[in-house]
């Protein structure tokens, strides 16, 4: 009798919560029909929040998410939850690394720098000189390196070559050639001359070529000849010579140090920065002197040769060109 009595009390508290469940859910089931009318056609949901829904969707079970699925298709939510599983096993929480890990940042910036130091070597030249140092990689990790870092093969390479690369290449044998003028104060006024000056980029080493008020087509030829004397002149171990467009630099100058093995390039218009050694010499501080060929020399010194640009004796060769 007492046993009946607890069945039932106990079937009436079961039955009341239950009809509390069934009403607050049969409540926020409405109210996620009103909120989903206010929000856009297509929710994107995050990782985390499909995971969340696909676990107490396969709970729940096909045929209730029919009547209270909102945010996606009942197939939908079970098809997260398939995926979800599908994760457990695939050996993604053991994974270390994402796919192959890449070489070494050292053994990469050795590859880059043979393949510019030597524009015709191949991705096979590049592993064999890589196998000599004791390194092991193939020639399409060769070649996937160098596109990360925006080099091309070795036929399209040994075309191309920027500007700083040809300049790093033949440092040694490039000259660079410019004007810079003073003005020299006389009895009469002042009187502009034009001062002809060589660099050599690698030693930086200034010479001064001459000085004229009139660097006309007969003088610049003189100087050409001058320069690449066999036997003293200064630019007998260089095979470029960088100028500008100045029409003093005329076809007659450029002929001359052609014939004498000197290849003479002329500079794009509007670029200063491609001959950026010469036209740092250039940059002098203006100064004016009487007449008189001690105190001429001072005046056309430029600032770069009194500051001892050139390692050595710049300003001592440069006043013995000039006292030649």
């Amino acid at each position: 009798m007492r046993n009946g009595k607890w069945v039932r009390l106990l079937a009436y508290v079961t039955g009341s919560v239950n009809q509390e469940l069934l009403l607050q859910n049969e409540y926020l089931a409405a109210e996620n029909r009103i909120l989903r009318t206010k929000l856009p056609a297509r929710l994107r949901l995050t990782n985390p929040e499909r995971v969340t829904l696909a676990e107490i969707g396969k709970r729940v079970g096909r045929k209730a998410l029919r009547d209270i699925a909102c945010v996606a298709k009942p197939d939908t939510i079970l098809v997260w939850y398939r995926k979800l599983i599908a994760q457990k096993f695939d050996g993604s929480r053991h994974r270390q690394y994402p796919g192959r890990p890449r070489i070494d940042e050292k053994l990469a910036a050795l590859i880059v720098r043979m393949a510019r130091d030597n524009s015709g070597w191949g991705y096979d030249r590049i592993v064999g000189a890589l196998a000599n140092l004791g390194h092991t990689v193939s020639d399409q990790t060769v070649g996937n390196v160098l596109r990360r870092h925006g080099i091309a093969p070795a036929p399209q390479r040994g075309r191309t070559m920027s500007w700083r690369d040809f300049l790093a290449a033949h440092m040694n044998v490039l000259a660079g050639a410019d004007f810079f003028t003073v003005e020299v104060l006389k009895w009469r006024g002042l009187v502009t001359y034009y001062v002809l000056f060589f660099i050599h980029l690698e030693t930086r080493r200034i010479t001064i070529a001459g000085i004229t008020r009139h660097p006309d087509g007969e003088w610049m030829e003189q100087i050409a000849r001058s320069a690449t004397q066999e036997t003293w002149g200064y630019l007998n171990r260089c095979r470029y010579v960088l100028h500008d467009r100045d029409k003093k630099f005329s076809a007659s100058f450029r002929s001359v140090l052609a014939g004498a093995g000197v290849k003479p390039i002329m500079l794009p218009a509007k670029s200063p920065n491609l001959k950026a050694y010469a036209s740092y010499c250039t940059s002098c501080k203006p100064c004016t002197t009487f007449s008189g060929k001690r105190r001429r020399l001072a005046s056309l010194t430029p600032c770069a040769l009194r500051g001892g640009l050139s390692p050595g004796s710049s300003y001592s060769q440069s006043s013995r060109s000039l006292n030649g």
